[in-house]
């Protein structure tokens, strides 16, 4: 299957040595305030199915969260990092933002995502990408996803249901992000 071709992977870092990973409720700047959660959660899902590092997710109304006071698109400092380090339990920090949202006359998601290592700060994956149904290459994915991910027979159906159905579309969403991992 042939995957977004727009992120970035630390070629001097392996992943699975993170250990651990704080999945951040993604921020969201479409006006459906939904999709942030329902993004957040099926890219937790998607990590999970990967199984390339252990993955909670957070909410930013969690008090754990909050306490820490950093906005998570600014760079952190050394202390800010240890103190989310020690806060979330975790070695690592998955952040980021729906970027756009638009469940008709045709789906579009736009996310904006980076993966930072709190040990050293370092960044360890980042992507940006637009997934828009009347793109054909968005097109050709969908049909491969569904393809290499469901059942005989139930493929071309599927591929429909995507392009109507928000929550199928999310979940192809989520499923090529994890991919990039």
């Amino acid at each position: 299957m042939r995957q977004p071709d727009y992120y970035y992977l630390n070629p001097h870092k392996n992943l699975p040595a993170v250990g651990t990973a704080v999945l951040v409720e993604l921020d969201n700047d479409s006006s459906y305030p939904q999709i942030s959660a329902d993004m957040t959660q099926a890219i937790f899902r998607a990590l999970q199915k990967r199984q390339i590092f252990s993955v909670a997710v957070i909410r930013q109304t969690d008090p754990a969260w909050r306490s820490l006071q950093v906005d998570a698109d600014s760079p952190h400092t050394l202390d800010q990092m240890r103190a989310m380090r020690k806060a979330l339990k975790s070695n690592a920090v998955l952040v980021g933002t729906v970027t756009t949202y638009q469940p008709y006359p045709h789906m579009t998601i736009g996310l904006k995502l980076k993966l930072v290592d709190l040990t050293d700060g370092q960044l360890l994956w980042a992507f940006e990408q637009v997934w828009d149904t009347t793109d054909k290459t968005t097109e050709k994915r969908i049909k491969d996803y569904f393809h290499d991910q469901i059942r005989a027979g139930f493929a071309p159906q599927a591929e429909q249901l995507v392009v109507v159905s928000s929550l199928e579309f999310v979940k192809f969403v989520a499923y090529e992000v994890a991919q990039t991992m």
